[in-house]
């Protein structure tokens, strides 16, 4: 998992993409943190996304540096504890003067049933699974 986490953070960005309906959507995410032995990732209630996640919570995540690739299907899960939520906003300070702990529109999720597979032209496949 920290394998996870530390190419998402040299990526800088990474894409989710989520269902609504049978239209999928992809869009450009950069926070991730692991609390509690997870890894989360962090939106607001009010957007999209986090409708999509709550209709269907099956996820995939991509990022891409230096020729190789991640990809993680997972399960997101939504933890509704303040600490899961002052966790990742403590880890990404810039984001708060968006959101706050308490402002009732943080959501954090974290992967559950994650399968992350790394990836290059020139090298096996490595997959990690938590």
């Amino acid at each position: 998992m920290e394998k996870v986490l530390e190419f998402l953070k040299d990526a800088g960005v990474y894409y989710l993409a989520t269902v609504e309906g049978d239209q999928p959507r992809v869009r450009p995410f950069g926070t991730a943190v692991i609390f509690d032995g997870r890894l989360y990732i962090q939106t607001g209630k009010s957007k999209d996304v986090s409708k999509q996640i709550h209709a269907n919570p099956k996820a995939e995540l991509c990022a891409f540096k230096e020729g190789k690739w991640l990809r993680v299907s997972a399960e997101l899960v939504e933890d509704d504890r303040r600490e899961a939520r002052k966790a990742m906003l403590d880890s990404y300070p810039e984001l708060r003067n968006m959101y706050s702990e308490d402002d009732g529109n943080t959501e954090v999720f974290y992967l559950k049933n994650a399968k992350a597979v790394f990836s290059s032209f020139t090298a096996a496949p490595e997959i990690i699974e938590f």
